[in-house]
């Protein structure tokens, strides 16, 4: 029997290992555990991922987007005008308010670059796109500071498990841009 075209399989087994990750953690995550939660035979995610790494980094990358997606649909980064402070607090506010599960996934992928050096140029990405961002609305060192600053604020939330309190939020980013 010849090979099945199967377009959308690598893209599945992306989603796969997201959907690992976010039931077991990274730890939990290999080629049988994707594999099986794909359905796709064991060989199919080497041949697309040959080390997990790669599969990672494909997974963070994709993750990556959900932040994108409240950057671009908020616009307020982008238009240069308005408060920064708000905007940024807004911002965080709403993506750690939306899905608790996909916020976690994102951040425990960003994290693991600590110990994966393969994540790293992608998890630095994530901070150099943020920071390209806010330089249009301020100077590099105060866009880095910011970013650190947001970095900060979402892994108190996430392990502590207090609320988001974009007041506090809004507070401190004007300190930070008020030098």
């Amino acid at each position: 029997m010849g090979r099945r075209y199967d377009p959308e399989r690598r893209q599945r087994i992306i989603d796969a290992a997201i959907r690992v990750v976010g039931k077991k953690g990274i730890a939990g995550l290999s080629h049988r555990s994707v594999a099986a939660e794909a359905d796709v035979p064991l060989g199919s995610t080497t041949y697309h991922f040959s080390t997990l790494d790669e599969l990672l980094v494909a997974a963070l990358r994709q993750a990556n987007e959900g932040f994108a997606k409240v950057v671009a649909a908020r616009g307020g980064l982008r238009d240069g005008t308005g408060d920064l402070a708000g905007e940024l607090a807004g911002l965080l506010g709403e993506w750690l308010g939306g899905d608790r599960a996909g916020v976690e996934l994102e951040c425990e992928l960003y994290l693991a670059a600590v110990r994966r050096p393969a994540l790293r140029p992608v998890a630095a990405e994530w901070v150099e796109g943020v920071g390209e961002l806010l330089v249009g609305r301020t100077d590099a060192v105060t866009a880095r500071a910011l970013v650190a600053v947001m970095d900060g604020m979402c892994l108190q939330v996430l392990l502590t498990g207090r609320e988001y309190e974009e007041e506090f939020a809004r507070e401190v980013f004007g300190r930070v841009l008020r030098g």
